[in-house]
């Protein structure tokens, strides 16, 4: 189906009239959201998302809705698991928690750019050579493996361009709010919050290549893909918020993405054999194979993403590794007076890591070893707790 200026036009007006309004309503002013507000904005875009695709489905034909749904369902769900990396550049750069939304909605933009840019470029390549497929292919056969790897989300060590962005971008040691730059011994120096940015954009591109491929993979409707694609890139911010304490109880979720990736890689070399113009394949004639559907992909993504979250949530060693992280995660915040400066969310944080703890001393001992340093990690919260004794204290006396 081709889709009119008109139509394109109205589109990309509506996104942007959402991320100002983003922007302009709720991350201008600095401050950390609650649950209750992640969750309901969370809600009012997926549920704009979902009303897109309704409308698709019936300007656009079932197949177009169903390739939309199939999209957004696959790319809503590398959203999720590029927030466990944002989540790492963040705690490594120290962000201040009310400044994180700015940070995140900068990522989200910066991420819509570069994969619009690989969506037009991805539909340009695969216009003029179908070989393009096998590439496709490959590079989510290739992420689905890098996926199963247990250390795919190490919080203990920085991401190469967060080493990078610390070791040739040198910067302040200290924030200046949201600015990018600030004065320090007279000179104009950069602050971290420039290059916490530069390490979350340079990520995002390194996403592009791996979600781009795998809605390809599903339909070759740039608009379709370039919606499928937005969408689930809005409201991540809010979805971040909301989930920032089940993160780490999604333990499966690369095993599952691995599964998704690898379905679609399969699919993508199947569509690549049977469009074949490669001489040194079947000599440069098209193979007759099973092409699997778009109603076959979205029941396979849906059941295959389905499972694996319900197996994490229910999982002991999933309420472990989250008692274990959050723990070490909400001592390390409480311990920094510039992360959180408000008295009220520095208290919810102290009773998160309390909470946490007494879930840690009910885990059976084969989950103890969850724990790297157990050492470093009791003193960490013996610290947090001798600082809440303080602060009550100055209170006390006040």
């Amino acid at each position: 189906m081709q889709v009119s200026t008109l139509v394109w036009a109205l589109t990309i007006a509506g996104i942007a009239g959402l991320l100002a309004f983003d922007f302009f309503f709720h991350v201008r002013k600095a401050h950390t959201p609650t649950l209750k507000e992640s969750a309901i904005w969370s809600s009012i875009y997926v549920s704009i998302a979902l009303f897109f695709g309704v409308g698709v489905l019936i300007f656009g034909g079932v197949e177009m809705g169903t390739e939309y749904f199939a999209g957004y369902v696959t790319e809503k769900a590398l959203s999720v698991d590029n927030l466990f990396v944002f989540l790492i550049i963040m705690a490594s750069f120290r962000v201040p928690r009310a400044d994180q939304q700015k940070v995140l909605l900068f990522g989200i933009v910066f991420s819509l750019i570069a994969r619009t840019a690989f969506i037009f470029l991805g539909a340009a390549l695969i216009n003029s050579f179908s070989w393009v497929f096998y590439i496709f292919g490959l590079i989510l056969l290739l992420t689905a493996g890098n996926l199963l790897r247990p250390d795919s989300h190490d919080d203990d060590s920085d991401g190469l361009i967060v080493r990078l962005a610390k070791k040739f971008l040198p910067a302040s040691s200290h924030y200046d709010g949201d600015k990018m730059f600030t004065i320090e011994n007279g000179k104009r120096v950069l602050t971290p919050m420039l290059l916490v940015m530069i390490a979350i954009g340079g990520t995002d591109i390194l996403f592009a290549l791996d979600s781009i491929p795998a809605i390809f993979g599903l339909t070759q409707n740039v608009f379709v893909v370039f919606t499928a694609t937005a969408f689930s890139l809005m409201g991540l911010r809010q979805l971040f918020f909301l989930i920032d304490g089940l993160l780490d109880r999604l333990i499966y979720l690369s095993y599952g993405l691995a599964a998704v990736l690898g379905f679609i890689g399969v699919k993508l070399v199947l569509h690549a054999l049977h469009e074949n113009t490669l001489p040194f394949i079947n000599d440069g004639e098209h193979v007759k194979v099973l092409e699997i559907s778009t109603g076959a992909s979205l029941t396979v993504i849906l059941g295959v993403l389905t499972v694996t979250v319900l197996a994490s949530i229910f999982s002991p060693k999933g309420k472990a590794k989250n008692a274990v992280s959050g723990a070490k995660r909400h001592a390390t915040d409480y311990l920094d007076l510039n992360y959180e400066t408000d008295i009220a969310e520095r208290d919810a944080i102290f009773t998160k890591m309390v909470t946490e703890e007494e879930q840690l001393r009910k885990l059976p001992e084969k989950y103890k070893r969850l724990i790297h340093d157990e050492t470093e990690f009791m003193d960490l919260l013996h610290r947090a707790h001798a600082e809440h004794d303080k602060a009550l204290q100055r209170e006390e006396q006040r």
